[in-house]
């Protein structure tokens, strides 16, 4: 995917349960094509503003926005919004593998499935092509109609973002995805997502900020729901423009 310009613009947004202000009138632009990590202690709103990128967060009732997030130009809090749709061009792969109970296969064409697809060589195809995607289709292709839950964890991973793919998305969203994986795992997740950086943009949060370091081209430093510092990643670690910024990514809290 070249970059061409900002995929999505998030505008004084703030984030409530109920009267608790979770995310504090974040602005941040995210440009397409690029990887984005955010970055920030447990508890200060990372994971919270990026469920609300593809609105996972209507999925808790307490929960309500006040500004904006613009995806294409297009603000995708507006009541007009096809949710559905919205989760599907805004994949979102979790922090624990999560897998469905059946095959290896159905995992990966479901949501084609979902989306009207029947004919079966087609959903060979996009089966096949979200593997191959995600680097798991030489270690599963004589497993397709094996459990999704009879892989390891690190191969569990791949399928959940296989089975993202397949839905074409044109962004996906990452909730500390290795956080629970080994570090072999890990490295395979961190090159698969600057392979697939070509084709989705791609936004991380990592409590893991060699992590961030290692594989984002911008870094976004949230603290207590605020967003303190943004900009490419390399200044953000090498010279930050702000102290707190600083204090964190050299270990003196967090």
């Amino acid at each position: 995917m070249v970059d061409d310009g900002n995929i999505f613009e998030i505008k004084d947004f703030s984030i409530y349960y109920g009267d608790f202000m979770a995310v504090k009138n974040v602005r941040i632009d995210v440009r397409a094509g690029r990887i984005t990590a955010i970055i920030g202690p447990s508890g200060c709103g990372k994971s919270t503003l990026l469920r609300s990128l593809n609105r996972m967060n209507d999925l808790i009732i307490s929960s309500r926005v006040e500004g904006q997030v613009l995806f294409q130009g297009v603000d995708i809090y507006h009541r007009d919004t096809d949710v559905i749709e919205l989760r599907r061009r805004v994949g979102m792969v979790f922090q624990k593998p999560n897998p469905f109970p059946s095959s290896v296969y159905e995992n990966v064409a479901y949501g084609p499935k979902i989306r009207g697809i029947r004919k079966k060589s087609q959903l060979d195809e996009i089966v096949e092509n979200a593997l191959v995607r995600a680097d798991l289709w030489k270690e599963v292709k004589d497993k397709l109609n094996e459990s999704g839950l009879s892989l390891s964890g690190g191969q569990m991973q791949r399928l959940c973002i296989a089975r993202s793919l397949a839905q074409e998305p044109e962004v996906l969203l990452f909730d500390e995805p290795t956080s629970a994986l080994d570090p072999i795992s890990t490295a395979n997740i961190e090159n698969l997502l600057q392979e697939l950086q070509k084709t989705v943009t791609i936004i991380i949060v990592t409590h893991n900020m060699q992590q961030a370091a290692r594989i984002s081209n911008y870094t976004a430093f949230m603290y207590l729901g605020e967003m303190i510092e943004f900009g490419d990643t390399d200044t953000i670690f090498v010279n930050p423009y702000n102290k707190l910024t600083e204090e964190y990514i050299t270990g003196r809290f967090g």
